[in-house]
């Protein structure tokens, strides 16, 4: 155990960055990111994390201008000055109800600068063996079937180990069904983003049955675990949960129900890294596989889904692709570059890569500073 440790100093920052491509699922679009980054110091150590709340409540009720607001009115003005046996043990205002984005942020960062005290890498003190990790790729909506299929023939080529295709109603069966046609060895999947309903339609997910995919990922509504249990009844493919699991104890609910057999575990989704060990901890024990899903993040989110992707039970390739994939330019150093369908998982300190300081700050639209 290492000595106690006092938050003295805590950045938030926005930083605005563009993907190189519009990215588009079924609930809408994006292409300019407005990334939060949070910066703790103690002790003269720095723990970075990445708040991954979206511009608009599409996927999430949380965005970046409420996580702003939830961190710089409530979370971040108590935090600073408070003093912990150990950096894990940051739970901002248990009293808030909901917002984890905005909580894991700090939570995430209080796990660098743990594993940065420490002097270990953040896989270590999470527990994770590996020193690659398997990944994926994640395809917004194209426009037509031959831009798709383009793309996924591109990212094969790369050697990427699963190929997950968003999908959404008018635009699913016969376009995965093309993809199919054309790869048929591919492991191909679907994502919904909760755009279909069990009781209209249910005859397009069971079309969809028969096309050979790793799973289909949060076809209902993300309220909807007892439809998600009804379906999965009906049809082999694995259903994969994402948006329904924003705790411990939904997953636990999930379980007891069957309403899947797989489940995508995003850190800022769930609360941070404490909430994705017990996740992870309890599907290893019933048996399903999971694995760690993507936010359109930067670097320092990224390096955060590597480390935690190293536990045993992250057996299905995550959607941790390269920093080039996204970005003209990360905002870390080395950026993301995998080999073979493997992540190597960076070995440095806490979260293994540098924020380019200089850049952010170029970057930076606006920042508060807390200090005590």
């Amino acid at each position: 155990m290492s000595e106690g440790v006092r938050i003295t100093r805590a950045v938030l920052r926005e930083v605005p960055l563009r993907l190189k491509e519009f990215f588009e699922i079924s609930s809408g679009g994006t292409q300019a990111r407005r990334v939060l980054l949070l910066t703790l110091e103690a002790d003269g150590v720095e723990g970075w994390s990445e708040c991954v709340a979206g511009e608009t409540p599409g996927y999430s009720y949380e965005t970046t201008q409420t996580a702003w607001h939830v961190l710089t009115r409530w979370l971040l003005p108590e935090l600073t000055g408070s003093e912990l046996e150990d950096g894990r043990d940051l739970c901002p205002a248990p009293w808030l109800r909901g917002h984890p984005m905005a909580r894991a942020a700090i939570e995430m960062a209080g796990w660098d600068l743990e594993a940065k005290r420490r002097g270990i890498p953040l896989r270590k003190l999470l527990g994770g063996q590996a020193e690659a990790v398997p990944v994926g790729v994640s395809i917004g909506l194209q426009k037509t079937d031959a831009e798709l299929l383009r793309r996924v023939d591109g990212y094969m080529a790369e050697g990427y180990r699963k190929i997950k295709l968003k999908i959404k109603p008018g635009r699913d069966v016969e376009m995965m069904r093309a993809v199919r046609d054309r790869f048929p060895d591919a492991p191909v999947m679907a994502d919904a983003n909760s755009a279909y309903s069990l009781a209209r339609d249910l005859p397009r997910l069971r079309e969809m049955d028969g096309l050979g995919l790793m799973m289909i990922e949060q076809p209902l509504h993300h309220e909807d675990l007892l439809d998600h249990a009804a379906l999965q009844r009906e049809i082999d493919t694995p259903v994969c949960l994402d948006e329904s699991i924003r705790s411990p104890g939904d997953a636990r609910l999930a379980l007891h129900l069957r309403a899947g057999r797989i489940v995508n575990i995003k850190p800022g989704r769930v609360g941070g890294l404490h909430a994705s060990v017990a996740i992870h901890d309890a599907c290893r024990a019933a048996g399903w596989p999971v694995w760690c899903g993507g936010m359109l993040e930067s670097g320092i989110g990224r390096a955060h889904n590597v480390a935690l992707a190293t536990l045993a039970g992250f057996t299905v390739p995550g959607d941790i692709s390269n920093s080039s994939r996204y970005w003209e330019e990360d905002i870390v150093r080395p950026e993301f570059e995998m080999a073979d369908g493997m992540m190597p998982v960076p070995d440095g300190p806490g979260i293994g890569v540098e924020p380019r300081i200089g850049r952010i700050e170029e970057l930076t639209t606006r920042m508060e500073v807390f200090e005590g």
